[in-house]
């Protein structure tokens, strides 16, 4: 019988529970401790998900542990001297995205792992909703034919009240960047795998909640390299009528040459050819752990890939691609102006 892969996960706030849920449904991992700095918010990572150990030194944890892999999920700018050990120590890593504070950073990030001959895995789990991958099921099909748009509506309505975020992220009330930065950089990777890649970026932002720093409402084009046109019209201020605005976090249609499809706020999905009615299209969800266990769904592709030796889909290299287009967002939200992407 093949051993279990062993791993350690760095930090224990409102994110980090799924993911130790996720891994204690995966049977091929065993989490052998947990790190934090608050060593009381480490112990209850260690009651409610069963986890043996904990430290409050990451480096010692990594010593006296002795892991596969490592699971790091403490906020950005800890990320990379937490890359930096584990590269020491030819330990395989996951990083929560985003990678680092700046477009820098996160390459030096990246370097630190590919330096050490190390795998690194970018924990960007948006892609692996189900719904996105039986979207991009159906274009591989050549249901929808030739793709023109992309159009997403997100309403999360946890932006507005004056004490927003402080409950669940409240470092987000302090990001100087924060809708593009922590929240549209997911669905930029989205539509990288949806519609290919992106060669053109236009953005207006703004900041509605005077209470944080960062902005919170804007909307995003993004112009591929196929054709194709990707629009992003997010909002974190104003509310949804969704019974779970974070379960598919918005509405979308998708427009081709043969007709469109659209994602509703249940996970639910509608195909309408042209010409022909539109009718239901049934696929496999459900509302179980972060966003359609989208969380499982990307760590059992990091044991699939660590077993088999195969490439992960979130390559830190490939992960840099998103960063730089964070930066082309900002860049024209400042100039009012069209940015070419830089693929270098």
């Amino acid at each position: 019988m093949t051993r279990k892969l062993r791993g350690v996960a760095a930090g224990a706030g409102y994110f980090s529970h799924y993911q130790y849920e996720a891994w204690n449904r995966i049977p091929e991992v065993e989490i052998t401790a947990v790190s934090n700095r608050t060593a009381s918010r480490a112990e209850e990572v260690r009651q409610r998900f069963g986890v043996p150990r904990i430290y409050t030194d990451f480096e010692e944890m990594l010593d006296r542990e002795r892991p596969d892999f490592v699971d790091i999920i403490t906020p950005p700018p800890t990320h990379l001297e937490m890359v930096r050990a584990a590269a020491r120590r030819r330990i395989a890593i996951v990083c929560q995205k985003p990678l680092a504070p700046t477009a820098e950073e996160s390459r030096q990030v990246v370097e630190a792992a590919r330096e050490a001959g190390v795998r690194l895995m970018v924990h960007e789990n948006f892609r692996w909703q189900p719904w996105y991958r039986e979207i991009r099921r159906l274009i591989d099909g050549d249901t929808l034919g030739e793709v023109f748009s992309a159009y997403f509506r997100l309403r999360t309505g946890d932006g507005w009240p004056e004490d927003a975020y402080l409950a669940r992220q409240p470092f987000f009330r302090d990001y100087p960047r924060l809708l593009i930065y922590e929240t549209g950089v997911h669905f930029i990777d989205t539509f990288r795998y949806l519609l290919g890649e992106v060669e053109t970026v236009y953005a207006r932002l703004f900041r509605r909640n005077p209470a944080i720093r960062g902005e919170d409402s804007g909307i995003v084009v993004l112009g591929c390299r196929g054709g194709a046109t990707a629009t992003w019209d997010a909002n974190r201020y104003n509310e949804s009528e969704a019974r779970n605005p974070r379960y598919t976090f918005g509405e979308m249609r998708i427009d081709g040459r043969r007709g469109h499809l659209l994602l509703d706020t249940e996970g639910g999905l509608t195909l309408k050819p042209l010409g022909r009615p539109a009718a239901a299209h049934v696929y496999d969800h459900a509302d179980r752990g972060f966003a359609g266990d989208c969380v499982f769904a990307i760590q059992r592709h990091f044991v699939h890939c660590m077993r088999s030796g195969r490439p992960f889909e979130s390559t830190g290299e490939d992960y840099l691609v998103n960063v730089r287009l964070v930066d082309a967002c900002y860049e024209s939200a400042d100039t009012g102006q069209v940015v070419q992407v830089d693929r270098s």
